[in-house]
């Protein structure tokens, strides 16, 4: 699943857009998140409007138009969200096209059909279920040591859940979850209650450099995720330790393990991750 830096990646990539009227619409009909129809009639009124900025919170983007309603965007697990031009042939399981000013189109596809397209009316994007109960966004929410410190007091969660929970920190997935208390070298077990001041501040850093670490390599591709101009990511290449089972710790030598927790799987080194 695309994560934050992925989905900042897809953001900045979707600039060519900026400035362009939509000149149609058009849907799949299928169901995609929770088998709902993308709102094809909302979408027919964005034409004739113009992008005039991409937004995003979390994992969610939004393109405003110069109308009354912006378009939000979800990759879901196998989401694409392209820019490509109009006599180029459409992918499978493409669900959503507008057409754009100058012969492009700027298409949705979604293999697995997890992703959610839908129209917010500006201003009121709190108002809609997803984005309402969204926490701070990592990159530029705010995150900070006195901010989780105070959102772990009481949370007898583990730190692995705390970091992933949406509503502390929007925007965090499973890889740099990982990525993050391994840098902070904190326990994915560990209670959020027992969080420290000091060790809330190290996880807060940690947050930072690895979005940061992601966003120069343009994000992590393991399998779909591909910015709206095609790149790939290449920061699957610098990670520490997700996805390294067996292989040495960067830091100590000791080897790297792999846990399920939740569903979810973990990559944590034993040693040096002993907070």
């Amino acid at each position: 699943m695309p994560e934050l830096p992925e989905v900042e990646t897809i953001r900045r990539t979707l600039a060519p857009a900026i400035g362009a009227r939509i000149t149609s619409s058009w849907t799949s009909g299928k169901g995609i998140h929770m088998k709902r129809r993308p709102p094809r009639a909302k979408l027919a009124k964005l034409v004739g409007a113009t992008i005039t900025g991409v937004r995003r919170h979390g994992k969610y983007l939004l393109l405003d138009t110069d109308g009354a309603s912006s378009l939000l965007a979800h990759m879901g697990m196998t989401g694409r969200l392209r820019i490509h031009g109009a006599r180029a042939g459409r992918a499978p399981h493409t669900h959503v096209v507008l057409g754009l000013s100058g012969r492009r189109e700027l298409r949705f596809s979604d293999p697995r059909r997890f992703g959610l397209i839908d129209i917010v009316e500006r201003g009121k994007e709190e108002s809609h279920a997803a984005l309402g109960a969204l926490g701070p966004d990592a990159l530029e929410g705010g995150i900070d040591g006195p901010m989780l410190f105070a959102a772990s007091r009481k949370r007898d969660q583990m730190m692995k859940a705390f970091v992933l929970d949406q509503g502390v920190i929007a925007g965090m997935g499973n890889i740099y979850a990982s990525e993050a208390l391994w840098r902070a070298g904190l326990r994915p077990t560990r209670r959020a209650r027992r969080l420290t001041r000091a060790q809330a501040t190290a996880l807060s850093d940690a947050i930072h450099e690895v979005i940061a670490k992601s966003l120069d390599n343009g994000g992590t591709t393991l399998q779909d995720f591909v910015a709206a101009d095609g790149a790939v990511g290449e920061n699957a290449d610098y990670l520490w330790v997700y996805d390294r089972e067996g292989q040495a710790c960067p830091r100590c030598e000791a080897i790297i393990r792999r846990a399920v927790h939740q569903g979810r799987a973990t990559y944590y080194c034993p040693t040096c991750q002993s907070a």
